[in-house]
């Protein structure tokens, strides 16, 4: 009886499984995609020279404009709230893009994040201020960058380089959501610690169904 309960149990289990995976991935509630292929960052420069790519990757960005000394509050609650928390995941990083001649300013940042957390995760970037806003526009968002080519929003792009976010319909009298004020602690302990939860636990389950899924074959 016992023989037949264990080899029912290892039949049974794998199946009960793999179901519950391809279930939780269809209707677990993703985050909604606010814009489609915004584009990439082949205009821009990286202070290590690198190539930066959006694809498969899911990141956050930013625009920290000149002077960034003026967004080290900003960067250092999204250091806090969200890249620390979440660095470790395989395909995350940040992004910030700056113009031409703020390279020792930002290496500057780096050094000062470094005393916190591991910051291989932080990616910066340069280009002309044409470049950075004709990028800035592809996002197709109600926000504008400041003379500095700069702003508050921080913006969550997926794997395929679209523009997620919240679309009003996720709850009841919800606003839509296209970035997360990083002047703002509230704002991203209420409203953007929750999202980035979301998008990850999204492609976590999209990988364990993959590996489910490969173990059948």
């Amino acid at each position: 009886m016992k023989k037949f309960l264990v080899l029912g149990v290892l039949f049974i289990l794998p199946i009960v499984m793999y179901l519950f995976f391809a279930s939780a991935v269809d209707n677990f509630s993703k985050l909604p995609v606010l814009e489609e292929s915004i584009g990439n960052l082949d205009n821009f420069e990286s202070l290590t020279g690198e190539q930066i790519t959006l694809k498969d990757k899911i990141t956050i960005l930013g625009f920290f404009g000149e002077g960034i000394y003026n967004k080290k509050g900003n960067a250092f609650n999204l250091n806090q709230k969200i890249y620390k928390k979440n660095h470790e995941f395989r395909d995350f990083q940040f992004v910030m893009i700056l113009p031409y001649g703020s390279e020792n300013a930002a290496k500057e940042l780096l050094e000062e994040l470094d005393d916190i957390a591991d910051v291989s995760g932080w990616k910066f970037l340069f280009g002309t201020p044409e470049g950075i806003q004709s990028f800035f526009k592809g996002l197709r968002t109600p926000y504008s960058l400041d003379q500095r080519k700069a702003t508050n929003y921080a913006f969550i792009i997926d794997k395929d380089a679209n523009l997620r976010g919240r679309d009003g319909n996720l709850k009841k009298n919800e606003e839509k959501v296209y970035g997360y004020d990083t002047s703002s602690v509230a704002d991203l302990n209420n409203v953007m610690v929750d999202d980035v939860k979301v998008i990850l636990a999204e492609y976590r389950l999209a990988l364990k169904k993959y590996k489910a899924d490969r173990k059948e074959k």
